[in-house]
């Protein structure tokens, strides 16, 4: 039986004896969310504070190959980092040795000069991440702790850069470590601090990858901004040593010709019968036979989140929904989207509350379901897509979304009176 991997805790930041806690209950942190890092994304510009930080003895460097991290073949629950001893000859002794500006006037898009996307992620100031490395911490200007860094080793071609991305990942194989494959799956049993830093890593190392190309021109971009922005040079080395005018692009005539990371906002939300009695629960179909969970959909542009929940769930189910509140959130890195959680109230009347499936074709079923059925779904029914009903489990049972996942929060939430009542 799979490992179930533990929840953030919210720490400083959970005071039960706010106002705001007294009045609507402790604050609840979803999987991937939950960083031990301070992000310091201020500092991303500041090449001094990048470049002590990167080759600093005590840094650690997480790794992606094809978007898997690297974690240790017996204990695939935990990351495992490398040290700059492992990534310097594939990353160079000082790849934030320029400044944003000049990366951009030297621009070479030569495979043997493309460098792999280096991303940092943040320090760990509290020392809230084990590390074996004996050293004294960290110290830039008034920040002190742990920097830590994600590299792209994913061979991509065949130039200098790809053939040093193969022997650094065969190194690692010999050490008894590994990428850890996601597809599927998506690795959803890490240690939820290293989770939030698996899903940051991630989306930026994915955007990157998915955007090589300028939207406006199709030319050719650069990654700055420590793997946070994307630029479109106007020259380009191209493996010589004089720089080469590229064609225009209208980008470079604006504030800025830099693209910045995406994220999708996307509303998932449990839907509570008028009475109080129901949850609603839909199952697509390629899903296991009785696994069901809450609807969802990308808000649109020019839609609140209250719009978006509304409409989704009437689009979708032919529900009509009235009052909407908010729960909480969860970074979904697959690949950028925010899951935005509610919870809503179908509007009274058979009307309102008659299931339709006519409107959009991505649901196979939707149907209410009972408190009572669900809360025994929730001991004996709840599994990730792709693994085995647990113990405990008999056949033809409600099957429902791990607790990795914000639906099963929200089904939670609603079956134990999360909307009924302050939750303290």
């Amino acid at each position: 039986m799979p490992t179930i991997p533990d929840l953030p805790v919210l720490g400083e930041h959970d005071d039960p004896n706010s106002m705001l806690s007294k009045k609507f209950g402790r604050e609840v942190a979803n999987y991937f969310s939950g960083s031990p890092l301070n992000r310091l994304s201020f500092l991303r510009g500041d090449r001094d504070f990048l470049r002590q930080a990167f080759s600093y003895p005590s840094t650690a460097f997480l790794l992606m190959n094809n978007l898997d991290p690297l974690v240790r073949q017996d204990d695939p629950s935990h990351l495992a980092f490398a040290t700059i001893a492992d990534v310097v000859p594939l990353t160079g002794e000082d790849p934030f040795g320029k400044t944003e500006e000049e990366q951009i006037r030297d621009f070479d898009s030569a495979d043997d000069k493309h460098p792999p996307v280096i991303v940092f992620l943040g320090v760990d100031d509290k020392a809230q991440l084990p590390s074996s490395r004996q050293v004294e911490e960290f110290a830039y200007k008034s920040f002190r702790g742990s920097p830590y860094f994600a590299v792209d080793v994913t061979p991509r071609g065949e130039g200098k850069v790809a053939v040093e991305a193969r022997k650094l990942v065969e190194r690692l194989k010999e050490r008894g470590l590994e990428f850890h494959q996601t597809a599927g799956h998506r690795h959803m049993g890490l240690h939820a601090g290293q989770a939030a830093m698996y899903g940051h890593a991630r989306a930026l190392i994915d955007w990157n990858a998915r955007n090589p190309f300028c939207a406006q021109c199709g030319q050719t971009t650069l990654s700055v901004h420590a793997g946070t922005k994307r630029a479109c040079p106007p020259t380009d080395m191209a493996g010589g040593t004089v720089p080469h005018d590229r064609k225009p692009c209208a980008t470079r005539g604006t504030v800025s010709n830099l693209s910045f990371p995406r994220t999708d906002p996307t509303v998932i939300m449990a839907v509570v019968s008028a009475d109080g009695t129901k949850v609603l629960l839909g199952r697509q179909r390629r899903w296991p036979k009785f696994w069901y969970s809450t609807l969802a959909g990308f808000q649109e542009p020019g839609e609140s989140i209250e719009e978006a929940v509304r409409r989704e769930v009437w689009e979708e189910s032919g529900i009509k929904v009235g009052r909407v509140v908010l729960h909480s959130s969860q970074p979904w890195p697959f690949p950028a989207s925010l899951m935005i959680g509610a919870v809503g109230q179908a509007l009274p009347g058979a009307e309102a509350e008659t299931v339709f499936l006519g409107h959009d074709a991505e649901l196979e079923d939707a149907r209410w379901f009972g408190f009572d059925e669900v809360k025994l779904a929730l001991a004996k029914g709840v599994s990730n897509l792709g693994e085995s009903a647990p113990e405990g489990y008999v056949d033809g049972g409600l099957r429902l979304p791990p607790q990795t996942a914000i639906a099963n929060q929200l089904i939670k939430a609603v079956v134990e009176g999360w909307w009924v009542s302050p939750r303290m």
